[in-house]
């Protein structure tokens, strides 16, 4: 059982290094870096404050009000049944067959969600819809998260969990030294949620350093879908961020589910 464990861990490390080591396309870089400039120099500072006070009360509201709302578009039972069965095949034998079984969700909930993102940004963008289309947004990437931690036999009612998902949200999009920063972090609060020790975050607090990493990733693109027919564009940037959301949640969940079932079963990893 340790061996298999270990197959799964550096297996899963070597994907979860991959993210955080990704280099910067230096020419593609080098080729789109002055037009960015010229249009992130066009941004109103009152857009840009704007937009990070809609995804703050959009998180609020999601958190508050809106969970029953987006359990409504996925059948939430079904996905915690297939993981009870899942999780019971693994209890009676560990392998990588029922641990692959665990992923199949995920990675249905991480596919759907990230093409059907593209046209629902693509659209409003075409219409000149930007900062409207915020909350639909958001309920996407949430419910992409919703699934994937129930996949992995998380379930996301409390507040320590929801943390849990806005910390893996900024870790998905930032980069260099301060994704690896933020890695560490998510590992660390994972561990302090199943073991019950203390925790050092607030959800308010990280409510608000969500929307202030996630209104900065996505300013330029809310900027451009704001106006009419350049606005498509906004639909490729929807996409990319899910994409990046929906594979980092994926590894940490995995990872934090594995480390769960290594200390049940006293394997040293």
């Amino acid at each position: 059982m340790d061996r298999e464990f270990n197959k799964q861990f550096k297996r899963l490390g070597k994907k979860e290094n991959k993210i955080l080591n990704k280099k910067e396309n230096t020419l593609f870089k080098s080729k789109t870096a002055p037009i960015m400039d010229k249009i992130q120099g066009k941004i109103p500072e009152k857009l840009k404050l704007t937009l990070e006070a809609a995804f703050l009360k959009s998180f609020k509201l999601v958190f508050e009000k809106g969970n029953s709302y987006i359990e409504k578009t996925y059948n939430k039972d079904r996905i915690k049944l297939e993981h009870d069965l899942n999780n019971y095949a693994i209890d009676k034998k560990f392998s990588n067959k029922y641990v692959k079984r665990l992923d199949i969700p995920a990675k249905h909930s991480k596919r759907f969600h990230s093409t059907l993102t593209i046209f629902e940004g693509g659209v409003l963008g075409f219409l000149g819809i930007g900062l409207p289309d915020i909350p639909l947004f958001l309920s996407m990437i949430m419910r992409t998260m919703y699934e994937i931690a129930l996949s992995y036999g998380y379930d996301y009612e409390s507040n320590e969990e929801k943390s849990y998902i806005l910390l893996i949200i900024c870790g998905a999009l930032v980069h260099g030294e301060k994704k690896k920063e933020l890695s560490e972090q998510i590992d660390q609060l994972g561990t302090q949620i199943d073991t019950q020790s203390q925790i050092d975050i607030t959800l308010d607090d990280q409510m608000n350093r969500t929307a202030h990493i996630l209104s900065e990733a996505m300013l330029t693109a809310k900027f451009i879908q704001g106006i009419p027919f350049i606005g498509v564009i906004g639909g490729v940037v929807n996409f990319n961020i899910i994409d990046k959301i929906g594979k980092f949640a994926a590894i940490k969940y995995k990872k934090r589910y594995l480390l769960k079932k290594a200390r049940e079963k006293n394997v040293q990893i």
